[in-house]
């Protein structure tokens, strides 16, 4: 397909807009088959716009857009309905996905399972109300994210011995080699049976959850480099949540 292809009715979500000359914003989108992609709205700030209340994040839209460059021009949006919008502690918990999706995901990535991973957490947000459930629905999301980007870690191995993890043994991990033998060593300190969890994909155990937030937001980090994420010390300050 090429670069300057018009692309119809693509199933996208708005992860951010910021406005652009006098009347228009840009949208930054997450789309299912095409990954991130910056598109101009324009006129879209312009009270009488059809496209004024359409550009929100959490609402689910069929997006049409065509153009060259990294920067694409929005020619039409249309409300796809069958999602509701977060509210409460699950609106910070999906901002909280939308800036690590922005930060972690080059434009024109495609990633269709993440993508489709993402619709299946904001439903689970809207539809669970405590804090564990918050906390394991946004794990299992940052474990999924670093895989599909290609920064998975090995959790059930050994990076020193290349054994087995063994519940009972405490390790820590470091992001450039995984789990080893707390013998001493740098890294984020956490027990075998949690880095076995984790590999599995299970946050059921309240000790899992507490340690699995610390090695995410470890591995989060370093990828990230020293930028930290807004809505994560948004969320530390306003509610008793921080991814």
């Amino acid at each position: 397909m090429s670069s300057d292809a018009r692309i119809n009715n693509e199933p996208g979500f708005i992860l951010h807009t910021y406005p652009f000359k006098e009347t228009s914003v840009v949208a930054e989108v997450l789309s299912r088959s095409h990954g991130r992609v910056a598109l101009i709205a324009r006129g879209a700030r312009r009270p009488t716009s059809a496209l004024r209340g359409l550009m929100q994040p959490f609402t689910p839209l069929l997006v049409s857009w065509f153009g060259k460059s990294e920067l694409k021009t929005l020619h039409g949006a249309e409300w796809q309905g069958g999602l509701m919008a977060p509210q409460g502690r699950a609106l910070m918990c999906g901002f909280y996905l939308n800036e690590l999706l922005l930060r972690l995901l080059a434009r024109g990535d495609p990633h269709e399972r993440l993508y489709d991973c993402y619709v299946g957490t904001l439903e689970q947000l809207v539809g669970e109300g405590g804090v564990a459930d918050y906390e394991r629905i946004l794990r299992q999301f940052e474990t999924n994210l670093l895989s599909e980007i290609g920064y998975g870690a090995t959790f059930d191995v050994d990076a020193d011995r290349g054994a087995p993890i063994e519940p009972g043994v405490r390790y820590v991990f470091q992001p450039e080699r995984g789990a080893l033998r707390a013998n001493g060593q740098p890294g984020c300190p956490v027990s075998g049976q949690t880095l076995i969890d984790l590999a599995a994909g299970r946050f059921e155990r309240p000790a899992t959850l507490v340690e699995a937030k610390s090695l995410m937001r470890a591995l989060i980090n370093h990828i990230l480099g020293a930028k930290p994420l807004y809505t994560r010390q948004l969320l530390r300050e306003l509610t008793d949540l921080s991814p």
